[in-house]
């Protein structure tokens, strides 16, 4: 995580992820080939539908959450490497919970997500690893948070104490 250990990950650290901002085209085009849903699809199925707005897919917004982790941890990455340090290897996340979409994502949407770190432990099973704990969120424009979860990925120990 952003190339750091598991042992420099403190507990309540707040990382900012950057915004991915949603355009009616961009949102079609991800529903068309993820989740070819009427209300994500068109305008008019939109204003009938659940929210009575043309949405984007729960899925699109979560993959906005995706590309803007990747993209702040290659940052703090080459900014290490920039540095002379060696960071950390990103580990595989073994799932995640508590995955909710509060509020729809409507064309022109800037959605801005936010990682704090809630908890971490060394993983017995696996030697020099560790499961750092998280709480992700995205909130729009207009500060209302219309997306959350809570996440695990394994990451590194660097010293025997995690």
């Amino acid at each position: 995580m952003i190339g750091l250990y598991l042992d420099e990950l403190e507990i309540g650290r707040i990382i900012p992820l950057g915004s991915h901002h949603f355009t009616r085209d961009a949102i079609v085009d991800f529903a068309r080939t993820y989740d070819p849903q009427p209300f994500h699809l068109d305008e008019k199925a939109g204003r009938r539908g659940p929210f009575g707005v043309l949405s984007a897919s729960g899925w699109h917004t979560a993959a906005g959450w995706m590309k803007c982790y990747v993209a702040t941890n290659q940052a703090a990455e080459a900014k290490l490497r920039a540095a002379g340090k060696t960071p950390a290897p990103l580990g595989p996340s073994p799932g995640f919970e508590n995955l909710v979409w509060h509020k729809p994502v409507k064309p022109g949407d800037t959605i801005t997500y936010t990682l704090t770190v809630t908890g971490k432990r060394a993983l017995a099973s696996r030697p020099g690893w560790g499961l750092l704990f998280s709480h992700s969120t995205g909130v729009n424009q207009d500060g209302d948070e219309v997306f959350a979860f809570d996440g695990k990925v394994m990451t590194p120990v660097r010293t025997s104490s995690g």
